[in-house]
């Protein structure tokens, strides 16, 4: 029982600034790494890492109309990829915590919370770490088995930040059979044309950002999934605090709302996913032996999802897998081919020029239509000052930000 109190005590004692225990989080998550093994980046590997994305910017010039993004590059071990991306995953979690942890306050009778008096904030203070803790648990799983910053096409990492995690490379590679240098330029190249896109599309990271967090904002509490979890917190065991699941505490609304806010967002992942698969096998085409299993084998896991990626589904009920993945390639393939590469990434230019949706069903009617029109946008300047910015919540203007590092060289 002492050793229940001085956890529960711990528990209490940071109760952070939000509905998330943040600082819990990142415990439990390097708790995890520390005992799965979390290997230093070498100097050999730190090397490898500059090399490849230096090549996979070359290889990117000729095959897509967008610069460079690259300011820095660098190799982070797991934690690093943790530390470097909390403060997305806090604007993506709080919003969904925060509906949890004032269903965990509803659960207490209206005739008890008087009596309850300052102790109803300990409900909160509870609910914030129980989520925090498998937040933690979550992202120590992902961190695992991400490859790189934009690994998972959300934008995670410190802007024009090209960042490769080897020790996962290394493992995912063996799995592949397939040679660890091969690996890690096919992934340099993704991470080197998501920084490509994000860099130089004002509006897009606010627009993927603000995309997930509308839908989340639809997603409904499920009061008797959080009363079961609670009911088997056990006061004379401690390790039943840490074994609460509160997998499937989130539904999503059956609304109109949340179902166009979900189709939003879906096909915002998709087309920036199928951007970066387009180009990046364009650009690696007669290069990289095994190009065609490399492509294969990455469509395949963006879309189902490692098991990390499902984890963190389950926790916060937010997929962020491109379910039209293929038809999203297919469609860039076809304005490639019909408007040529300053004609299909000139629809970057603003959102309402991207295919909705509906176009993925046929997409030569889409690349052939309004020509004339994208003819005219070939020469659209992507460096050039202005255009739709769209900032995520919290996200300060790119330009007050110091410039940090430089392109590889």
């Amino acid at each position: 029982m002492q050793q229940f109190m001085s956890q529960l005590q711990h528990l209490l004692s940071a109760p952070g600034s939000g509905p998330v225990n943040w600082d819990l989080a990142r415990q439990v998550a390097a708790s995890q790494l520390a005992a799965a093994g979390d290997p230093a980046v070498s100097p050999y590997e730190r090397n490898s890492v500059e090399e490849a994305l230096r090549i996979a910017d070359l290889w990117l010039e000729p095959a897509s109309a967008l610069p460079s993004g690259i300011r820095t590059v660098v190799a982070w071990n797991r934690n690093e990829w943790i530390f470097k991306t909390l403060d997305v995953w806090r604007k993506l979690c709080d919003p969904v915590a925060s509906r949890m942890v004032g269903a965990m306050g509803d659960l207490v009778p209206p005739e008890a919370r008087a009596q309850l008096g300052p102790m109803q904030s300990m409900v909160a203070t509870l609910g914030g770490a129980l989520f925090g803790g498998q937040l933690g648990q979550a992202l120590g799983s992902l961190a695992a088995e991400v490859l790189s910053a934009g690994d998972i096409g959300l934008p995670l990492g410190p802007a024009g930040t090209a960042a490769l995690i080897p020790a996962n490379i290394r493992s995912y590679g063996e799995g592949l059979e397939l040679p660890e240098d091969e690996v890690r330029l096919y992934v340099a190249l993704r991470e080197a044309a998501h920084q490509r896109l994000f860099e130089h599309v004002p509006w897009l990271r606010g627009h993927v950002l603000n995309a997930v967090e509308t839908y989340a904002a639809g997603i409904r509490v499920n009061r008797e999934a959080i009363e079961e979890a609670m009911g088997r917190v056990d006061p004379t065991d401690p390790e039943s605090m840490q074994a609460i699941a509160l997998e499937g505490i989130f539904t999503p609304e059956d609304s109109p709302t949340q179902k166009a806010s979900l189709a939003r967002l879906e096909t915002a992942l998709a087309l920036v996913e199928g951007w970066v698969c387009h180009v990046v096998d364009g650009a690696a085409a007669g290069r990289l032996p095994n190009l065609v299993a490399l492509g294969e084998a990455f469509r395949r896991r963006r879309a189902a999802g490692g098991p990390a990626e499902q984890t963190f589904a389950a926790l916060v009920g937010l997929e962020l897998r491109p379910r039209r993945l293929r038809e999203a390639a297919a469609l860039w393939a076809a304005l490639t081919e019909h408007r040529g590469i300053g004609g299909r990434d000139a629809l970057w230019g603003h959102p309402d020029l991207l295919p909705s949706d509906e176009d993925f069903a046929d997409p030569v009617a889409f690349a052939m239509a309004d020509v004339d029109l994208m003819s005219e946008l070939e020469n659209f300047d992507f460096t050039a000052p202005g255009g739709p910015e769209e900032k995520a919540p919290g996200e300060t203007d790119r330009r007050d930000e110091p410039p940090g590092g430089g392109t590889p060289s």
